[in-house]
């Protein structure tokens, strides 16, 4: 196996020097983290195609969920127990079917990732998983993403099953369009659908704004994120916003999130709860967050734009906190 790995490694990294290689590997294990790296040795590289090691892509894809349960819990009163239960079942089913993403993006990516530095140390693209255990591994990712979402109502379930093309297809856009972030941000903002008819509430004036405002969050970030690897990506092949927008990238991330603001005000007014203390504290401080994130990134450098990039976590948190805070009032009679 370590002979196999070996000739694998020299094969498809062949264009990077052992020393780039080396620092791959040790930055590799360094982020593991305390849990993953004391998994045993022979389910750490399964814990790796599920990214339990990187749950940044999990908080993104989770985040827009809590705004359209909370947002459609408001709308209807809904009982605190309802809403918790209905929170933690997106909260499993967004970090089981998140980690079924990244394993069909690997396969579909094995050989573009051991053509970028910051990718060949993927488990598939450094051969320590081979694409048939790949394969079962994300048929049982599918299993068990299907009993989570059997937990919601049913047209919530056809709804959320509609996403699987997405889900499935979206890594392959990146070789012929400089837009595969688009299709990404329609995936991975589903949630800010599906949140309403878990709750009971089918409110397309609510809805639609929710999801255009997140789809515009996820175009600015995941461009962001794109520009750590423009120079690999080049020699690669691989497209992305980051390469087409070039220079013009901020501008454009300006005009993205004065959308999305603005149609998160919208959500605000046609949901009627845009008075309410924790939807303008919580909106504010996200927008606050996003303007700096704008100015500061370095989109040069690859830390900065990491750095950037997982500091969406907090900014889209802070908003969910509003909407929460705003919730325990309504239940308590007290807004």
């Amino acid at each position: 196996m370590l002979r196999s790995h070996s000739i694998f490694l020299l094969q498809s990294s062949i264009r990077f020097t052992q020393k780039e290689r080396d620092e791959a590997a040790a930055l590799r294990l360094k982020s593991l983290g305390p849990y993953v790296s004391k998994l045993p040795t022979s389910w750490i590289p399964y814990a790796e195609l599920a990214r339990l090691d990187k749950p940044v892509g999990t908080w993104l894809l989770y985040i827009p969920c809590t705004w359209s349960i909370l947002i459609g819990a408001q709308q209807i009163g809904a009982p605190l127990g309802s809403t918790l239960g209905m929170l933690a079942i997106f909260g499993t089913g967004a970090l089981i079917m998140r980690g079924f993403g990244c394993t069909v993006n690997d396969l579909l990516d094995k050989n573009l990732d051991n053509k970028v530095l910051r990718t060949i140390e993927r488990p598939i693209a450094s051969g320590r998983v081979s694409p048939f255990q790949a394969k079962m591994f994300a048929g049982g990712q599918l299993a068990a993403g299907l009993a989570v979402i059997l937990q919601i109502p049913w047209d919530c379930f056809l709804l959320g099953s509609s996403s699987l093309f997405l889900v499935c297809t979206y890594p392959l856009f990146k070789r012929f369009t400089y837009y595969p972030q688009a299709v990404l941000s329609l995936a991975f903002n589903w949630g800010a659908l599906l949140g309403f008819p878990a709750m009971g509430v089918w409110d397309p004036n609510v809805m639609i704004p929710l999801f255009l405002s997140s789809f515009c969050w996820t175009m600015t970030y995941d461009t962001i994120y794109a520009h750590q690897d423009k120079k690999f990506d080049i020699n690669a092949g691989i497209k992305s916003t980051a390469l087409k927008w070039k220079d013009h990238s901020k501008k454009i991330f300006v005009g993205l999130t004065a959308t999305q603001l603005s149609l998160l005000a919208l959500t605000g007014v046609n949901a009627g709860i845009i008075t309410g203390p924790g939807f303008i504290i919580g909106s504010g401080i996200f927008a606050y967050r996003l303007v700096q994130m704008i100015r500061k990134v370095d989109l040069n450098d690859p830390k900065s734009c990491w750095s950037h990039f997982t500091g969406n976590i907090s900014s889209g948190l802070y908003f969910s906190y509003g909407l929460f805070f705003d919730y325990l009032l309504q239940v308590f009679g007290i807004l």
